[in-house]
């Protein structure tokens, strides 16, 4: 069954006049005709009562008239809901994120987003970065924010707003209520360091930032996420330099530092597969950009 009858039978339908009818499909009263006639042949019934002054629905084509307006408003629905996809206003996407970004861009991106583009469902998951970056790379993942300063062949990235380290002490540490920390002062503590094995951006940051003040301090306590990193601080377990962003998690207990003369930024990019753009990323990077921007 053809469409175009379907919606022949409707408007002439509502109009109860072919000259009426024809006119709002912008048709002549011909094929309207022989429309009407064809949907009945195939349906094997009569839809319209007709005198050459008088149209009327038969009992059949007041119930057909039903299930018509309901296939019609369904294909009309159809329409709009692919041309909406096509505009990357519908859709689903599926982000990765660290830990750590929930206090840098990722939250205002995605409420941004989520006020831009409402009809677009955005699943986060928590995700190391080398795990999203794994999953990037097989399409998994539409896009993750994560700890890095490069990102692998195929991948592209945009580099996140500017974060940079300071120092963690634990609120009763002798340097705590300093305005600024030399890290050479810190140089005998012991180091709670973020797992090389889980961001290797991040351990090699704070290893630079070690280097560049020419100290070798003693480091151990690997830790998965920033927000490990400043609890165990918290416990006096030691110290650490972490992004400055991890104020905001407001753990009790700690005090963050600024390091004197230095200010190093940490990594962090929003990362997509270069090949695997949907028109859904595509406004979700547009937002991104403006954000970061």
């Amino acid at each position: 069954m053809k469409l175009h009858l379907l919606r022949y039978f409707a408007v002439l339908a509502e109009e109860l006049h072919f000259g009426r009818a024809a006119e709002r499909l912008a048709i002549t009263q011909p094929p309207l005709s022989s429309g009407i006639k064809a949907l009945e042949d195939e349906l094997g019934v009569k839809l319209f009562e007709r005198t050459s002054k008088h149209v009327s629905l038969t009992p059949a084509g007041t119930a057909y008239l039903v299930e018509v307006r309901v296939v019609l408003d369904r294909v009309d629905r159809a329409g709009d809901l692919a041309r909406a996809v096509a505009a990357g206003l519908r859709g689903r996407l599926e982000i990765g994120f660290t830990g750590s970004m929930v206090y840098r861009d990722m939250p205002a991106i995605v409420r941004a987003f989520g006020e831009r583009a409402p009809g677009i469902e955005v699943n986060l998951r928590e995700m190391s970065s080398g795990e999203q970056i794994d999953a990037l790379l097989h399409r998994q993942l539409h896009a993750g924010f994560l700890n890095a300063d490069t990102v692998p062949d195929h991948l592209a990235s945009l580099p996140l707003a500017p974060d940079h380290f300071v120092c963690c002490l634990p609120e009763d540490h002798a340097m705590a209520q300093q305005a600024c920390v030399d890290l050479r002062a810190l140089a005998g503590e012991t180091f709670v360091m973020f797992s090389r094995e889980v961001a290797p951006a991040n351990h090699d940051n704070v290893i630079a930032l070690f280097y560049r003040a020419g100290i070798h301090p003693h480091t151990r306590h690997a830790a998965r996420q920033w927000l490990t990193v400043v609890a165990l601080v918290s416990m006096r377990i030691g110290v650490a330099l972490v992004p400055a962003s991890m104020a905001q998690a407001a753990v009790k207990g700690v005090r963050f530092v600024p390091i004197a003369g230095l200010q190093h930024p940490t990594v962090g990019v929003l990362a997509w597969h270069e090949d695997a753009v949907t028109p859904a990323l595509r406004t979700f990077l547009d937002m991104a950009s403006v954000g970061t921007g």
